[in-house]
């Protein structure tokens, strides 16, 4: 049952704070988009994709990047993860989740280590893949999916950003919580100076709750700083920033059919099908959220913002 109906007044949908009524709406899988051919991480990228690239986790154990992010849907509740791969790289993500070690192998580990091998495998039944044939944009790629999701809510995750919670609930939970409580889709957001909202999607709109919570009246992808400035400042927000996409994004399967369309009519933006616009989309026919995580995210798919992800991400 759809708790939030659209044309009804917003402020009373958001003012229910009661849980989704049905299990219909509970969101079930994630979509891990995994694309880019790493060029600024050349030549690292030759030797291994940037989903592989080896950050060492808070336990101190090295992980590839793509199991990090893995772990974090899973541990939110999620049950199934599906990945978006290109063919040249589906063989590697296969090798890594689905291969099983052999006994010699795992018994050649530290015993801390060999316990972390069967974890891998166990999270390797949780994971399944869609082959996009083409590289043709973030939209491209989540369009790719929409037969494995099925008309159900999903868990949208970048495959090149890490996310580090500030509280006990990771961040994928946070962005979890709020659709369960809300019924509505939800896009994560983070703070940013003026100087960089040319480098994020961006978005503005109205506080539901201050500093936490926001109801998007806007999507600008990569908006200038004069655009910036005259169409996306934030009561409450300090001078000069902005909430921009934090990477994180719980969404209605709709945005599946304006993917389509977009796809269908040939809508390109940049020479690509962007996401943003079909989410502009959902957000004007259902309404979407934003919430202000609390966490940062880590995009390792540049060499400065890669080794800062090594500076911070792991133990302290």
């Amino acid at each position: 049952m759809e708790l939030f109906v659209p044309g009804r007044n917003r402020d009373t949908q958001i003012g229910g704070e009661a849980a989704l009524a049905s299990g219909d709406y509970r969101v079930r899988k994630a979509v891990i988009p995994i694309a880019g051919r790493g060029t600024r991480l050349f030549p690292a990228t030759r030797a291994t994709k940037k989903a592989f690239f080896p950050i060492i986790d808070r336990d101190g154990i090295a992980k590839p990047a793509i199991l990090l992010i893995v772990e974090e849907v899973l541990d939110a509740g999620i049950e199934e993860v599906i990945l978006v791969v290109q063919v040249p790289l589906l063989d590697d993500f296969r090798s890594f989740f689905d291969s099983i070690s052999t006994i010699h192998d795992i018994d050649s580990l530290p015993l801390h280590l060999q316990e972390y091998a069967r974890r891998i495998q166990d999270v390797g039944q949780r994971v399944s893949y869609v082959v996009q044939p083409t590289q043709e944009g973030f939209g491209h790629a989540v369009y790719s999916a929409r037969e494995a999701v099925g008309g159900e809510p999903f868990l949208l995750m970048l495959g090149d950003h890490l996310y580090r919670s500030h509280s006990a609930r990771s961040c994928a939970r946070q962005m979890l919580e709020t659709y369960h409580r809300y019924g509505r889709s939800v896009l994560g957001l983070r703070r940013v100076p003026e100087t960089e909202v040319v480098h994020y999607g961006t978005a503005s709109g109205t506080w539901v709750e201050a500093n936490r919570l926001l109801e998007i009246a806007r999507f600008s992808e990569k908006p200038s700083v004069d655009y910036a400035r005259s169409n996306l400042r934030i009561s409450g927000l300090a001078e000069g920033e902005y909430l921009a996409v934090f990477g994180q994004y719980v969404v209605k399967p709709q945005l599946f059919d304006y993917l389509g369309d977009h796809i269908d009519h040939g809508l390109r933006e940049r020479g690509e099908y962007q996401l943003t616009s079909a989410l502009d989309r959902v957000r004007d026919e259902d309404g979407f959220l934003g919430l202000l995580i609390e966490g940062q995210a880590y995009d390792i798919g540049l060499p400065e913002s890669y080794l800062q992800t090594l500076k911070e991400f792991g133990p302290q």
